[in-house]
């Protein structure tokens, strides 16, 4: 983005830097899509010419951050309590101030009340990205939520989190500042051809894989509405059970929540198919162990990463046909639409996605692949996203 490059002119003699400093304000960096994104876009500030900076209230993925070459200013800008922000307002200012600021980047709601204000009482051009689901059934909530739509621009991460919003919200002037720019995937990193066999072997030993068995994979956080307890539903009418499904992700959370869900297992005789997961640190050589990724959300995906990661690695996904889904998959060509909570469809899709042959798997894993590489790479996400950094800096 060498356009990007070139406005150090246009930045205030008050701030004596060369470069477009970018801050973006998150609750935390722990793992997630959301704090990938924000690196993935630190990395891409930086690489543009522009220096990174990235408040939160801090999280494993800082080391990270900081290796990178970006600046982490670790401050509780998660807190929800009103009473609080005052004070944090005020430690942020001194802090944009300190950094040379000159677009303030805001990826939750929390942060959106606490920084949009100090942004605009220092004359800072100011950028949200509306990542979540964005739905709110009463006053307060969407009183709550409408202030992350006072920045400057918008930024959705999906066709379907922009209409809810336009859904929601009715203000001048709001379509017109919200543009959609979907989620990437780093197909370096997501590359089958990148995983050797150590980092398979090392992962299927993780997971007890037996060798004899295709697998289905769920990568999920241990939460209800990833629909952990409709797949168990749907494979427990399966005709043939020689496979294994791993629900990735599904232990180490929450102890009531895997209880429920051994006990579901335990229930419909399961115990033999389905094995619960603690979280993957090499995803991709996860997803190559998988012959078919399964994202049952049984509430729509604001955009929903395992879709395209599947994908990327060459892997039919079946998810349930809304929200994000319906954006990021092509049903029967990289992936397979189910309708929405049908537990009979999901089973009969299932069986279906094992059942393809080796020819055909590889022909759908370069159709997927190619698909992911022509609309939903990480430098694609942040190509779009510079470009609205840019018209902000010009427009100053």
């Amino acid at each position: 983005m060498t356009k990007f490059s070139t406005h150090a002119s246009l930045k205030s003699d008050a701030h004596k830097i060369s470069q477009p400093v970018i801050a973006q304000i998150l609750p935390a960096l722990d793992l997630g899509g959301v704090e990938r994104g924000t690196i993935e876009m630190a990395k891409a500030i930086i690489a543009a010419g522009g220096k990174a900076v990235v408040i939160s209230s801090g999280g494993q993925l800082v080391p990270q951050l900081q290796r990178i070459g970006a600046v982490h200013i670790t401050l509780p800008v998660h807190v929800k309590n009103p009473f609080k922000w005052g004070r944090i307002r005020r430690q942020l200012k001194s802090h944009l101030r300190e950094q040379g600021v000159d677009i303030v980047h805001v990826r939750s709601r929390a942060p959106a009340w606490i920084a949009l204000p100090a942004a605009r009482a220092l004359g800072l051009k100011t950028v949200s990205t509306i990542h979540g689901k964005f739905k709110a059934g009463w006053f307060l909530k969407r009183f709550y939520n409408r202030k992350i739509l006072r920045a400057d621009k918008l930024i959705a991460i999906s066709d379907f989190v922009k209409e809810t919003i336009l859904n929601q919200h009715k203000f001048p002037g709001l379509d017109e500042k919200l543009t959609v720019i979907p989620r990437g995937v780093d197909i370096a990193y997501f590359d089958p051809a990148a995983v050797t066999q150590a980092r398979i072997v090392s992962e299927a030993q993780r997971l007890a894989l037996p060798d004899d068995r295709p697998v289905m994979m769920l990568p999920a956080r241990p939460t209800g509405w990833k629909g952990h307890k409709i797949l168990i539903d749907a494979v427990s009418r399966m005709s043939d059970k020689h496979f294994t499904l791993v629900l990735l992700g599904a232990s180490g959370g929450p102890y009531k929540y895997q209880e429920m869900l051994e006990e579901q297992i335990m229930r419909l005789g399961l115990a033999g198919v389905i094995r619960l997961a603690s979280q993957s640190k090499d995803m991709p050589a996860s997803l190559m162990l998988a012959d078919v990724v399964v994202m049952p959300s049984i509430e729509p995906e604001p955009f929903g990463r395992v879709a395209l990661e599947g994908q990327a690695m060459g892997r039919p996904v079946v998810a349930f046909g809304h929200g994000g889904a319906l954006e990021s998959i092509q049903d029967g060509e990289t992936g397979f639409l189910v309708p929405p909570g049908d537990v009979a469809a999901l089973a009969t899709t299932l069986e279906t996605a094992l059942a393809l042959g080796p020819r055909k798997r590889k022909a759908w894993a370069t159709k997927a692949r190619a698909h992911i590489e022509e609309q939903f790479t990480t430098a694609l996400m942040c190509e779009r996203t510079l470009a609205i950094y840019d018209a902000l800096l010009t427009d100053r």
